[in-house]
C-alpha cells in the first residue's frame, strides 16, 4: 500500500493535500499549520449506524470544545483566540453528523474541527445544509454518504484574523472568506453522486450598501462546479474515483447533478445544465 492513511475508510476515493493529516476514530482531517485550522475534513456521516442496534440511546452533545494536542502549540487555535471574537467555533464535521457514541461525538470539538464562522451562517444557512446532507444519508437508495468540507481564503481580500490582540496567547487564527462542502453519496446501484456547495462567511460588520450575503434563498443556489471549488482550495476532490467517471460529476460538459428532492421517495433529478455565465 502507498499510502497508510487510505487504510481510513472515509479517505477511500482520496483527499486533498494539506500539511498534516489528523486521523481520527471517526473522521480525518488535513491540517493547515499555516492558517491554524483545518485545510479540509472528510467523513463518513455515521458510518457505523448499520451496526448499532435500534435500543442503544442516542449520545447527548458533549460541546467539550479543547485544543488538539497532536498539533504542536505554535501552529494550533486555542480557545482564547474565540473568546470575545463575535465569531462562532463553527464545525467543519457536524457534531450531529457523529453521535453514536462519546468518544466519536466528542472528536468533533476538538478546535482542529473548527473555523471562525459568522453566528448567522453557523446557526442558520450552514445547519440548513448540514441537516439537508443528514436527510440525503437517511433516504433508502442511499448506501453511504462521504462529506469534503474546506475553510476558504481569497487572497485578493482581507483577512480578519481573531486572537491577534491577545498578548499571552500569540497565535492569530484567520477567518475564512467562505466554505465549501461536497457530499459525494454512494446509491444501491453503486453509482455515485456528487454536489458542491459554497457558502460565504461575511464579516461581522456588513457593508449596509451590499446585499445580505446571508439572506434566505434555497440551497441548491449555493451549487457550484466542484471542478472550481478544487482550484479555490488548491486540491484535487475524490482523486481516488477515475477522473472520466467524475468528469460530468465534477462540472464538465456544463452540467451539474441537480440538488435531491426533499421528498426522499422521490428519485434523483440528475445532470442539468449549468446556466449561462452573465
Amino acid at each position: 500500500m502507498n499510502d497508510p492513511f487510505l487504510m481510513q475508510r472515509e479517505l477511500r476515493y482520496g483527499y486533498p493535500v494539506c500539511d498534516q493529516v489528523l486521523t481520527g476514530r471517526h473522521f480525518t482531517i488535513g491540517y493547515s499549520w499555516y492558517f491554524r485550522q483545518a485545510k479540509w475534513t472528510l467523513e463518513i456521516i455515521n458510518r457505523d449506524l448499520p451496526l448499532v442496534n435500534d435500543t442503544v440511546p442516542e449520545v447527548d452533545r458533549l460541546d467539550n470544545f479543547r485544543a488538539d494536542t497532536r498539533i504542536p502549540e505554535r501552529f494550533r487555535a486555542g480557545l482564547k483566540a474565540y473568546v470575545g471574537s463575535g465569531y462562532d467555533r463553527g464545525h467543519l464535521v457536524a457534531s450531529a453528523n457523529q453521535d453514536l457514541v462519546e468518544i466519536q461525538n466528542s472528536e468533533t470539538f476538538l478546535l482542529s474541527n473548527m473555523s471562525p464562522q459568522h453566528p448567522d451562517l453557523n446557526r442558520k444557512r450552514w445547519r440548513e445544509l448540514e441537516e439537508a446532507i443528514r436527510k440525503l444519508d437517511a433516504r433508502n437508495d442511499v448506501l453511504e454518504t462521504y462529506v469534503l468540507t474546506c475553510p476558504v481564503f481569497y487572497f485578493g481580500e482581507p483577512v480578519e484574523r481573531i486572537g491577534k490582540n491577545l498578548p499571552d496567547f500569540g497565535i492569530s487564527v484567520p477567518v475564512p472568506h467562505a466554505f465549501i462542502k461536497s457530499v459525494l453519496v454512494e446509491d444501491r446501484q453503486g453509482r455515485h453522486r456528487l454536489w458542491t456547495f459554497k457558502m460565504p462567511n461575511p464579516p461581522l460588520v456588513a457593508d449596509p450598501a451590499l446585499p445580505d450575503p446571508l439572506a434566505s434563498r434555497d440551497l441548491s443556489s449555493y451549487l457550484m462546479k466542484t471542478y472550481d471549488a478544487e482550484q479555490i482550495v488548491g486540491g484535487r476532490f475524490w482523486d481516488g474515483i477515475s477522473g472520466g467517471d467524475m468528469h460530468l460529476a465534477k462540472g464538465g460538459e456544463k452540467k451539474l447533478e441537480a440538488m435531491w428532492p426533499d421528498d426522499a421517495l422521490a428519485p434523483f433529478p440528475g445532470l442539468k445544465d449549468l446556466p449561462p455565465v452573465p
